[in-house]
């Protein structure tokens, strides 16, 4: 069965381009398009897709906004959110409110359909500058409440292995590369991710790394695999 998609953006001609690449796709269906965030808020609704390509800057109500309302429904889909430009600030906050990942508008036709694959997954992606950024931004300003409710108590429920996975996790490491790092298998490394997300009812490693931020587990700079 085909993902299903809506595509989102102000620009008629780049919502036609996406969607011309995604429906070429056997397994991707474009099932509806919208111009701004009040109208993907509705067809969301309306047409149950299982990702939504999001534009951030958009009139009436921007990206960010409809993400926040979007993903906040339950069965929500998952949204992988598009920018012209990976020092967009406003990306920092779309994660925050929900998207699975966010790519570069001039992304290879390959990485995006890669991406709506993977997101759809319930993996996250990010582009390889914006996971760069995302970490320096966080990493630089003093921690805050996380919107999922998550606390210091709540990290009490982790294995002291989980919590190293976690902060591999927001050092922007790959589990292949946790695997490498811990000594472990990468089969390993998923079930510690998998646990670790359940317990701390998390969507995903995006949600994953602002809390790990926030709640001063994560370092900047990624830790060197042992010789």
């Amino acid at each position: 069965m085909s993902l299903r998609v809506l595509v989102v953006d102000d620009q008629g001609i780049v919502r036609a381009g996406f969607a011309a690449v995604i429906d070429a796709e056997e397994d991707l269906t474009v099932v509806g398009e919208a111009a701004d965030g009040a109208e993907a808020v509705r067809l969301a609704g309306e047409l149950a897709p299982d990702v939504v390509l999001m534009d951030v800057r958009m009139p009436q109500l921007d990206g960010i906004a409809a993400t926040r309302i979007i993903t906040g429904r339950p069965d929500a889909p998952r949204v992988l959110v598009l920018t012209t430009f990976d020092l967009d600030a406003y990306v920092f906050d779309a994660l925050r409110a929900g998207a699975s990942g966010f790519l570069l508008k001039d992304v290879h036709p390959g990485e995006l359909l890669n991406g709506i694959r993977v997101v759809a997954a319930g993996e996250s992606v990010l582009a390889p500058s914006a996971t760069r950024r995302l970490i320096g931004h966080y990493a630089s300003r003093p921690g805050t409440a996380f919107p999922g409710g998550s606390t210091p108590r709540e990290l009490n429920s982790l294995t002291g292995r989980e919590r190293d996975v976690l902060g591999l996790i927001a050092a922007g490491l790959t589990n292949t590369e946790i695997a490498e790092h811990l000594g472990i298998t990468v089969g390993t490394v998923k079930s510690h991710v998998n646990a670790l997300l359940r317990k701390l009812e998390l969507r995903d490693r995006v949600q994953a790394t602002i809390l790990a931020y926030d709640l001063g587990l994560a370092h900047p700079n990624p830790p060197h695999s042992p010789a």
